[in-house]
């Protein structure tokens, strides 16, 4: 019984990385002025925030069409037994409910929809255990399993540097835009039930980025292992140096480096800073 692994744009693992564990990706598409851009293929994170610069709106974002999933699935069919498919959340996407949808019409392959209930490189953390786990000959119920284990430990949260950026794309009020900016507050955001929620507002960007350190701290601090990965939008060097920092704090954490994307990045805006963990 051979397991395909499938996944979106937004998990954000590397070209080479996703050849070498032969998983397969579905891209979400980027919208300047009516020209569509599908992200990971015809336009790079560092391009996608000079574009914003140039333009005069922010752009918009789509989801894979169901046919591409319905091709994919039945390519897959020729070689694969099974299909693990995972996503970011049906809170903010409908990509996961076309996977399920193109499932149902794909005959000869069983495929198994998986909502992260997250996104960027932290929903890679689902998709990189399962692609390990198909090579390593496990079965789709195996990996499925896991999946939801690993549910219980993942966390994951984001700060929005850029209050205007979120205004522009009408998520948060010129007011409040305004007061915020003035008081430098930063939000810091999580994921509840599937959608992007507020989790607490911070003055300035380093107490922000201290707090969401803090809150690894508190689920570290039992010993375990975990696995964490920086998540920034066009700020590696910063990125690079919390890395530094972080592992001389938590020697039980193996830390890892991603970025926000295109479509995640035109709701984030650029500067935002975030970090996402789960016990090993």
């Amino acid at each position: 019984m051979k397991t395909a692994v499938v996944t979106d744009s937004t998990a954000y693992i590397p070209k080479d990385v996703r050849d070498r564990l032969h998983i397969h990706m579905m891209p979400l598409n980027v919208i300047f002025s009516n020209e569509a851009y599908r992200e990971e293929i015809d336009i790079a994170a560092d391009e996608f925030y000079e574009e914003v610069k140039r333009q005069a709106k922010l752009p918009t974002t789509s989801q894979p069409p169901i046919g591409q999933f319905v091709e994919k699935f039945e390519e897959l069919q020729k070689e694969y037994d099974d299909v693990i498919s995972i996503h970011l959340s049906s809170g903010i996407s409908g990509t996961y409910q076309g996977a399920v949808s193109a499932g149902e019409m794909v005959e000869g392959v069983q495929v198994h929809a998986f909502d992260s209930e997250i996104s960027c490189r932290v929903q890679g953390f689902y998709v990189l255990e399962a692609a390990q786990m198909a090579l390593d000959g496990k079965d789709a119920e195996e990996i499925m399993a896991r999946l939801e284990e690993m549910k219980l430990s993942v966390r994951a949260y984001f700060m929005a540097d850029d209050l205007s950026h979120l205004q522009r794309g009408g998520r948060l009020s010129s007011a409040q835009a305004l007061i915020g900016s003035l008081l430098q507050v930063k939000p810091v955001l999580h994921f509840v039930d599937k959608v992007i929620v507020p989790f607490e507002k911070i003055r300035t960007r380093r107490k922000a980025m201290k707090r969401i350190a803090d809150l690894l701290g508190e689920d570290a601090a039992n010993g375990e292992n975990y696995k964490a990965v920086i998540i920034h939008a066009k700020r590696e060097a910063e990125a690079k140096d919390w890395k530094m920092e972080l592992e001389a704090r938590f020697p039980n954490v193996e830390f890892d480096i991603s970025y926000f994307g295109p479509v995640i990045g035109t709701h984030l805006g650029e500067g935002s800073m975030g970090m996402g963990w789960y016990k090993v």
